[in-house]
């Protein structure tokens, strides 16, 4: 469950822009503020079930979002590369290994 919660949370930073107000509020208060089903439903006076329905719906879209774009894809690439390379120059300067690695991260853009 922690898994799928930072995921979501991912992809909402990534794409809460293509997100409706109620979308994005909706996903906030789940995912971020950790309200829950019925905490959300009071707040905006409808069912839990309607709630439900539309956190699941909008982490279908940002999944959706993520298969087209791969902006969480491509950062976690980046992330990757980046430790490793920190690795690599504390351990002492290997140009040929760094020169590969910054073009796998310029292929990333």
């Amino acid at each position: 469950m922690l898994e799928k919660t930072n995921r979501m949370n991912y992809l909402y930073d990534f794409y809460q822009a293509l997100l409706t107000p109620k979308q994005s509020s909706y996903m906030a208060l789940y995912y971020l503020d950790d309200y829950s089903l019925g905490e959300i439903a009071d707040e905006y006076d409808v069912s839990r079930q309607a709630v439900y329905d539309n956190i699941k719906r909008t982490e279908a879209m940002l999944e959706e979002y993520e298969k087209k774009l791969l902006l969480f894809e491509k950062f976690q690439k980046r992330s990757e590369l980046i430790s490793k390379m920190k690795v690599l120059l504390g351990e002492g300067l290997d140009n040929q290994v760094l020169s590969e690695m910054v073009a796998e991260l310029e292929k990333l853009d």
